[in-house]
């Protein structure tokens, strides 16, 4: 995204990273009713491991601005 991300609310943040994290889990079942059929369609399954990807890049991303720098 850009770099006011961080000056955003915390409460802002958490609602985007469980908005992403709800996404992720449905794009889950999405590839496993999609793997389950007799003709996977092995273009959309690839698609969707894509976007779960870069939803798991952003959670990552989400979860390190909730966690302060504190230098022990």
């Amino acid at each position: 995204m850009n770099e006011n991300q961080a000056d955003e609310p915390e409460d802002a943040i958490r609602a985007r990273l469980n908005t992403a994290i709800q996404e992720h889990a449905d794009l889950d079942v999405a590839v496993q009713a999609i793997a389950a059929m007799t003709m996977p369609d092995m273009m959309v399954i690839g698609r969707l491991k894509r976007k779960k990807l870069l939803l798991k890049d952003e959670i990552a991303r989400l979860k390190d601005l909730l966690t302060p720098d504190i230098i022990a």
